[in-house]
């Protein structure tokens, strides 16, 4: 089968079209054949391996999952003798950051790890891109504790997190005021967002709200530039580690020290979560963003323009 593989770390160039052996399903496990699958930040982390820490995860020295591909949508090609929940046809999508496979023509996971039945409105390109993005949301939303009628800022409302984060924060009725550039100002009011901040024209940081909650989900802000927009009580969470790593070293300290904590909560995925996100969707409550496509061929062009830092939403790359 033909697959994406990459033997060292290092820039978008070091993934390569290679063909490989098609995997075997163990009894837990099923085969999908995949028809879309993204291209990401956590598929980019991983395969530059720019933050030392995340080789402890994936091979100090070299990969130890060689294709990557964290978010993926196919056709179940077949199931382990011990499969009850999935069969033969069945179209499913789904999330695996422990050891990838999207980014080729078929991948096993077991059937108890994050895979769920495609919404039957959805096709595959538009099922692919459903968790990667939410489920960062849904964690930082969930550790922030918000409540009903709480007033939120999502920094970065555009990217594949910010735009997830909008959308679930209104289902969790939260008051959402968003930060984005000027072109996007209109899109990030369709998703929800009760307030739009145009970065272009505005400093967010003169903004008169406080927050109880302060989600960076692009990493661009810090604790000390948002502190004073806090609530007593109030959080702030970026998904990047911050200048020399400040959001840990405050992650650590302000929740004993300080009545503005900063947390930097680990992320899960669990499959009563992918389950949650798949309601959502065919309730309309959700949708994520989807930017352009690429072809698996082209993946290199799909590593460099995430890369840029510009996408709007998700990035997707079509298998088949």
């Amino acid at each position: 089968m033909k697959a994406i593989i990459h033997t060292r770390y290092g820039p978008p160039e070091v993934a390569k079209l290679s063909e490989v052996a098609k995997p075997v399903p163990k009894d837990d496990e099923v085969l999908i054949k995949v028809y879309a699958t993204t291209v990401n930040r956590t598929d980019c982390g991983f395969r530059s391996a720019e933050y030392f820490i995340s080789r402890f995860w994936s091979g100090l020295f070299r990969p130890k999952y060689k294709t990557l591909g964290c978010e993926f949508a196919g056709e179940i090609e077949a199931v382990g003798k011990n499969v009850t929940t999935f069969k033969k046809g069945d179209r499913v999508f789904g999330y695996n950051d422990q050891k990838f496979g999207g980014h080729a023509e078929f991948l096993t996971i077991k059937e108890n790890d994050t895979i769920a039945l495609i919404p039957p409105n959805l096709n595959y390109t538009e099922a692919a891109p459903i968790t990667e993005g939410a489920h960062y949301a849904l964690g930082n939303i969930r550790a922030a504790k918000v409540k009903q009628g709480n007033t939120v800022l999502v920094y970065g409302a555009t990217g594949a997190i910010g735009s997830a984060a909008v959308q679930l924060l209104k289902h969790f009725g939260a008051k959402v005021v968003a930060v984005c550039n000027t072109k996007n100002v209109s899109l990030v009011k369709s998703l929800g967002a009760d307030i739009v901040i145009d970065y272009e024209t505005s400093n967010f940081t003169e903004t008169h709200v406080k927050f109880q909650f302060i989600f960076d989900a692009v990493g661009k802000s810090s604790f000390q530039q948002c502190k004073p927009l806090l609530n007593k009580g109030g959080i702030y969470i970026s998904t990047e580690l911050g200048k020399y790593a400040a959001n840990v070293f405050y992650a650590l300290f302000t929740p004993l020290f300080s009545d503005k904590k900063v947390l930097f909560p680990i992320p899960t995925f669990k499959k009563e979560d992918i389950e949650f996100l798949k309601v959502l969707v065919e309730q309309g409550e959700y949708a994520p963003l989807i930017d352009r496509a690429y072809k698996l061929e082209e993946i290199v062009e799909a590593y460099k323009y995430v890369e840029t830092g510009q996408k709007i939403g998700n990035v997707v790359v079509t298998v088949r």
